[in-house]
């Protein structure tokens, strides 16, 4: 990866102090005053002899200081003076031209008072005041815009410190970006093009600057020195985003962002604003459209109790769900200080106002009793669990105790009653499972499903893969070993996984929620599967550094219980299309009622805390469950 040269470059000295704002007033008033002489040149097509002058100078000489007061007056109340000039903007002309427009009218109504009061005489005769008007216009906008450009032409960095870059998206976010960039002297940019979907526009020219097409792009980067491009759309396709990263990558080209338009400081964009694209912006999708009337209609004015409030999905339900209104809110979750600062962050965004914070463990079953009994929540969404693969296979008792138990808690307490719904978070890693963690999962599941063929409750639940920014995940995991300078840890050079964006996800459960009827596991669709190692490798890059070089990329080997691959669907399952293309309903296989006793039977285990006796009764419930890379490979039949 080539080095990066072009961070904020410095200015060359320039005078502190600004030119006082009265020298400004006089600038303005003679360069109007001189628009005024030259518009009686224009009158008198450029022939003044001794007798015009002086026929016109004695008609003039009674009215000019009434001239320059309305003048002084008039630029004076529109604050003409106390623009920059070498930073003019559009808002300055407006300024200006309200500026002069007033002046033309106060003198127009001078002329009729004067002509019908005194002497018979106009201020100025008509002709010259109408040209006036335009010289004046002319001279105290253009002599501002020269100097504007004189100062960034002379305050502009050396070409040899300029950076070239393209603009992907010829619209509004992309003129404006070109604008920006070109007009802060901090920064040395040389826009060499816009890059654009629309065919319509190429080859066209945009403020000079001519349009491409996107499948030239290669051709672009290959034969020009191109050392950033600028993603300038509001709203970019993933994939046309991902693919255009993936060719700039192959050509060293640094990439970067504009931010959405609402998250523009005072509603203004500035160059220190475009920020690198990381790897979130790329492994998302197209947005998701919901159902929202479905939605509003069973969450609005509901009292709804939301488990593992403060982590990764259970934070990100609940904001999605103050936006529904629900009449009661009811964050759990054992993480205090957790569960405190996103209670903050609700307050600042002024969300909080049905919220009910509580702080307990879905395992205390009388906590759990008092919690439903006290705030009677109709609709349960039930997000705590434990969820690292290779912490819960050396603590399967703990995995049993929270995942299985605490949901159990849950289920029975929403049973007894009567929730209306109860929609529980899984994992794909429940699927065929090949660790603790998974299979505790799976048995929640069974549990769930077997309660809702007696139960008034409709238990639903949701099933899908890893999810970005998610505590502990592998992204955040990795842009902290890039940070610390590497190296990056990779399990397996073929292990592959399922990403989705928390938002995503929870929409998807929202959704999923509002659709379930009860006993259903609904599976979201994830997309394609990713390679960790090219995950890894892209991130380094996207970092402006270069594997191998600066980052080296280290196999640990596959820890106790992962997979290669991850799965979604159980070889014994197949899926049913509902109405959204997103969400999946798994057919399940039909489960013996006899596993609640064994169930059971599991959770009273955890008092012996013979690792080996839980894992064995939990493979006695979930057949499929083989052990991978683990010490309970030797409880499998061979």
């Amino acid at each position: 990866m080539k080095e990066n040269n072009f961070k904020r470059l410095p200015l060359p000295k320039l005078p502190e102090a600004r030119t006082p704002r009265w020298i400004i007033a006089i600038m303005d008033l003679f360069i109007s005053l001189f628009a005024l002489f030259l518009a009686y040149l224009v009158r008198f097509e450029l022939y003044l002899n001794e007798y015009i002058f002086q026929k016109e100078w004695n008609a003039l000489k009674y009215a000019l200081p009434v001239i320059i007061i309305i003048k002084l007056s008039t630029f004076y109340w529109f604050r003409i003076h106390q623009g920059l000039i070498r930073h003019t903007s559009f808002l300055d002309v407006r300024r200006i031209f309200l500026a002069v427009s007033t002046t033309s009218v106060l003198f127009f109504i001078g002329g009729i008072i004067r002509f019908n009061f005194f002497d018979e005489r106009y201020l100025i005769p008509t002709t010259v005041w109408f040209i006036e008007f335009f010289i004046s216009l002319l001279l105290l906008i253009g002599i501002r815009l020269i100097i504007k450009t004189y100062y960034y032409e002379t305050n502009k960095p050396s070409s040899s410190f300029r950076k070239n870059v393209l603009i992907y998206g010829a619209g509004v976010s992309g003129l404006i970006t070109k604008r920006t960039i070109e007009k802060d002297p901090h920064f040395g940019y040389s826009v060499l093009g816009f890059v654009d979907t629309n065919k319509k526009l190429t080859g066209n020219r945009l403020e000079g600057v001519k349009i491409y097409a996107v499948d030239e792009l290669e051709e672009l980067l290959e034969g020009h020195k191109v050392d950033e491009l600028i993603i300038a759309i509001q709203r970019p396709e993933k994939e046309a985003t991902t693919d255009i990263v993936d060719l700039c990558l192959k050509f060293d080209v640094e990439v970067r962002s504009v931010p959405n338009f609402k998250n523009w400081i005072n509603g203004e964009f500035s160059v220190k604003q475009i920020r690198k694209v990381n790897i979130d912006d790329l492994l998302g999708r197209k947005e998701i459209n919901l159902n929202n009337l479905s939605v509003k209609e069973q969450l609005s004015g509901k009292r709804i109790l939301v488990t593992g409030a403060a982590g990764s999905i259970g934070s990100g339900l609940v904001r999605q769900l103050v936006e529904y209104s629900p009449s009661k809110l009811i964050l759990l979750d054992q993480a205090e200080s957790a569960l405190y600062d996103f209670h903050n962050e609700l307050i600042a965004a002024e969300k909080d106002e049905s919220l009910e914070v509580v702080v307990g463990d879905i395992r205390n079953k009388s906590r759990m009793e008092r919690l439903f009994s006290y705030y009677k929540p109709q609709i349960v969404f039930h997000a705590a669990a434990y969820k690292h693969v290779p912490i819960m296979e050396n603590n399967p008792s703990e995995a049993i105790m929270t995942n299985v138990l605490g949901t159990k808690n849950l289920v029975d307490l929403s049973h007894e009653f009567k929730i209306e719904k109860f929609v529980m978070i899984s994992t794909d890693k429940a699927v065929n499972p090949t660790n603790v963690m998974g299979a505790s999962k799976r048995i929640a599941e069974i549990y769930a499903q077997l309660t809702n063929e007696t139960s008034q409750t409709q238990f639903v639940t949701t099933r899908f893969g890893n999810v970005l920014g998610s505590n502990g995940s592998v992204i955040p995991l990795f842009k902290k070993q890039i940070a610390q300078g590497g190296p990056v840890t990779v399990t397996h050079e073929e292990v592959t996984r399922y990403f989705m964006t928390i938002p995503e996800a929870c929409q998807l459960v929202l959704e999923a929620g509002a659709m379930g009827d009860g006993g259903e596991i609904f599976v979201f669709d994830m997309g394609k599967s990713i390679k960790i190692i090219d995950l890894a490798k892209k991130m380094i890059k996207l970092s402006g550094l270069e594997v191998g070089k600066d980052i080296e990329i280290k196999f640990t080997g596959l820890r106790p219980g992962e997979k290669l691959y991850e799965e979604l669907l159980a070889t014994e399952e197949n899926t049913i299309p509902t109405h959204h293309p997103q969400i999946l309903k798994a057919k399940n296989r039909v489960e013996n009622n006899e596993k609640l006793n064994e169930i059971q039977e599991l959770i009273a285990l955890f008092d012996n805390q013979d690792n080996f006796q839980i894992v064995q009764q939990m493979k006695a419930i979930v057949p499929e469950f083989v052990s991978n890379n683990s010490i309970y490979s030797k409880l499998d039949k061979k």
